[in-house]
């Protein structure tokens, strides 16, 4: 894969996970607001508190999962400025092109 068409592969993909990331964050803040709207948590069944704290975390989860692949993709990035990008970086060796396109931030071969 060449150094253009992979740099427009991760821009690509570093704009999508940016835009899930700011959804999640709009959705989380969203949420925030309501509960100070509420009059009182006690007002609300265990079981609704509950179900409420488990998806935000799940929420907070996927978002962590985003921010660490748009590091990746940052990561690769730097290697397509530098001139690595392709190159596994305990061998030295080529990555197959296959696996860059499956992975385009994959920084070694599979073994």
């Amino acid at each position: 894969m060449d150094a253009d068409r992979a740099r427009q592969q991760l821009l690509a993909e570093r704009d999508r996970l940016t835009g899930l990331v700011a959804s999640i964050d709009a959705e989380l803040g969203t949420d925030q607001v309501q509960e100070a709207d509420e009059p009182t948590s006690y007002d609300q069944r265990p079981t609704d508190e509950g179900t409420e704290t488990f998806e935000r975390e799940k929420q907070t989860a996927i978002r962590d999962g985003l921010v660490a692949e748009i590091g990746e993709i940052d990561a690769a990035l730097e290697r397509v400025d530098a001139g690595t990008y392709g190159i596994d970086e305990e061998t030295g060796d080529p990555i197959d092109p296959d696996r860059l396109d499956a992975l385009p931030t994959a920084r070694t071969n599979i073994r």
